[in-house]
């Protein structure tokens, strides 16, 4: 049997647009998703979906991810830049003593981990 609660997820809250409450979806799984009232109704809902989900592609012989696994991210993707952009980037990196790469993620990690307006 697995252990449901190791899917990482993420519950948002939900426009009034649509409908109010909470939405939760795992990353390990792009068709699973679920809503409630209160983010734990969400949460409770999530893993009741989570776990039909998972025997729904077991009783058809389809692969089910590890947790965490992202639903098969690998981590790496390339993207290009005007030159402009990546010579800013390479001084600023320069300029802290890391490496593009990281001050890249660092960027990317603190522009994600913004709240947004509810």
């Amino acid at each position: 049997m697995r252990e449901l609660s190791q899917y990482p997820f993420e519950v948002r809250p939900l426009s009034e647009e649509d409908g109010g409450g909470f939405l939760i979806s795992f990353p390990d799984f792009s068709e699973c998703i679920s809503d409630g009232e209160t983010p734990e109704e969400a949460i409770q809902n999530g893993f009741d979906a989570l776990q039909e989900t998972i025997a729904a592609l077991e009783d058809m012989g389809f692969h089910v991810p590890e947790p965490g696994s992202g639903g098969g991210y690998s981590g790496k993707f390339i993207q290009r830049v005007p030159k402009s952009l990546h010579a800013r980037l390479a001084v600023r990196a320069k300029r802290e003593g890391i490496s593009m790469n990281s001050l890249v993620i660092t960027f990317l990690a603190e522009s994600l981990g913004k709240r947004e307006p509810v």
